[in-house]
């Protein structure tokens, strides 16, 4: 089903859009840390790939290097990036050591990781968090690299990406979008909301609730997030705007998701929330009865707190970078959403 068909196939009953009276949400988080922001990549710099998760084949490494070549860096990857341990690049203990080495190395400028897959919150443990505080540098992946995402921030206190990983289609907005975060001053995202299907904006902007808030961006893939919590990599909500998104999961296990961080009380207290592409969603033979943005809008609706569903991030063509631990400043209307870098 193409997305924008995606939103419209949501009746009237199954949804009640919230257009309460704007307000502004603040972090109200008295023990913020102080978050180090790594230097910006240029053309010229050179980017390490890694395979964190699950391995990738000759001709992805190949396309990989090309498009980061085609972006104007360098590229160089150690004799990890193309081992095979069953479904992973190589063991836990060497895919952990490959992404340690890249941050010590003092002729990398950034780490992307070449893909996703399964296989990232394998390696926490083996990673040297205090060796990563003092040698920052961009890390630039997304799925199931949320879980790295979510370590660094919680252990070495740096600014990751979340963003296309090597072996993504680079399209025209990408590539632009990538520049723009990675290595000029972030642009601010402005979107029009969807009402009808010829509206320009593809994605569907969907106002869930209105309003205003500020406070430091988090979250990443929704499978991941829900896994993380209750370990020694989960992170406090509280004032945060989250972000999440997903793939090729059953709309059950969206509301299992779901009512997981709801029981866990981890979206009482958002500030925000902001929620990219649920691709490929999947339906049983007896069907769920609701698709992903009425069940998400089911879980956050009496909260009150400003929410966009349909955000151009995640498993999408055009998929945007959001800097994970910056603080940003979200404004949802029933005409735009727009996020500003702060």
């Amino acid at each position: 089903m193409k997305r924008r068909n995606f939103i419209r196939t949501i009746s009237a009953a199954s949804i009640a859009v919230t257009t309460a009276k704007a307000s502004i949400h603040e972090s109200t988080n008295l023990s913020v840390k102080k978050l180090i922001k790594p230097v910006r990549l240029k053309r010229g710099d050179t980017i390490a790939l890694i395979t964190p998760g699950s391995y990738i084949t000759e001709t992805e490494k190949e396309e990989s290097i090309n498009n980061l070549r085609n972006l104007g860096f360098n590229v160089i990857y150690s004799d990890k990036l193309m081992q095979k341990n069953g479904y992973f690049s190589a063991i836990d203990e060497e895919r952990a050591s490959d992404l340690n080495e890249m941050f010590d190395r003092k002729d990398v400028q950034g780490i992307m990781c070449a893909r996703g897959g399964y296989g990232c919150a394998r390696i926490l443990p083996y990673l040297d968090y205090e060796l990563i505080t003092k040698n920052p540098k961009p890390f630039i992946g997304f799925s199931d690299v949320t879980a790295i995402h979510y370590a660094i921030y919680k252990k070495s206190n740096l600014v990751t990406f979340h963003g296309p990983v090597s072996i993504s289609t680079f399209s025209r907005f990408s590539i632009s979008n990538f520049e723009n975060v990675l290595m000029k001053k972030s642009e601010d995202l402005i979107l029009e909301n969807s009402s009808s299907r010829n509206n320009h904006n593809q994605y569907g902007i969907t106002t869930i609730s209105e309003g205003i808030a500020h406070g430091e961006l988090i979250g990443g893939n929704l499978s991941i997030v829900t896994s993380l919590i209750g370990t020694e990599y989960d992170i406090d909500y509280s004032g945060k705007i989250l972000f999440i998104e997903d793939i090729d999961e059953y709309l059950y296990h969206i509301d299992r998701m779901m009512m997981q961080l709801k029981r866990s009380s981890k979206l009482r207290n958002l500030a925000g929330m902001i929620v990219g592409g649920f691709t490929k969603m999947k339906d049983n033979e007896i069907p769920y009865g609701k698709n992903a943005l009425a069940i998400i809008h089911e879980h956050v609706k009496d909260y009150g707190y400003p929410v966009a569903f349909e955000f151009p991030a995640g498993h999408i063509r055009d998929n945007r970078a959001l800097i994970m631990g910056r603080k940003i400043s979200l404004s949802v209307t029933g005409r735009q959403s727009r996020i500003e870098f702060l």
